[in-house]
């Protein structure tokens, strides 16, 4: 599989799980359900668009290593303190879907810091974008 498509995968997957994560975080009451929203909103349509759009660009691989880096954080959030272990959480419906979401949400987003990190890696080294694809799928490349 190319990189950039296990890149966009993983991508795609960490955003999916983080607004699964914010939506529960608003149900049960830790983020307030007021415009305030629409800050990780923002974020999320900033990490979608540098994942889809951007794509093998210089400024995609940044932008999803910096996002994906901040959600890899946020189990830490939760599960430091009084956080999930001893908290509420623990004892409430749904805690099973809870903690499963962090858990799959820091894997896929430090895979994805990961995977762009060496896409800006291979950039700093000169590697084409298009060095994963043979020469013959290239737009106007000659046999």
């Amino acid at each position: 599989m190319k990189h950039n498509v296990t890149l966009t995968i993983a991508s795609l997957l960490s955003i999916l799980f983080t607004s699964f994560h914010h939506a529960d975080d608003v149900v049960r009451g830790m983020a307030p359900g007021r415009f305030s929203n629409l800050i990780p909103v923002f974020f999320l349509l900033v990490w979608l668009y540098a994942t889809l759009v951007l794509a093998g660009r210089r400024s995609g691989y940044i932008i999803i290593l910096a996002v994906s880096f901040m959600a890899s954080g946020l189990p830490l959030v939760h599960m430091r303190g009084a956080g999930l272990v001893g908290g509420e959480i623990a004892k409430s419906s749904g805690a099973f879907f809870f903690v499963w979401t962090l858990i799959a949400l820091s894997v896929t987003a430090l895979f994805s810091v990961i995977l762009s990190a060496h896409g800006l890696w291979s950039l700093r080294r000169g590697k084409s974008r298009e060095s994963d694809s043979p020469d013959m799928e290239r737009p106007g490349a000659t046999v």
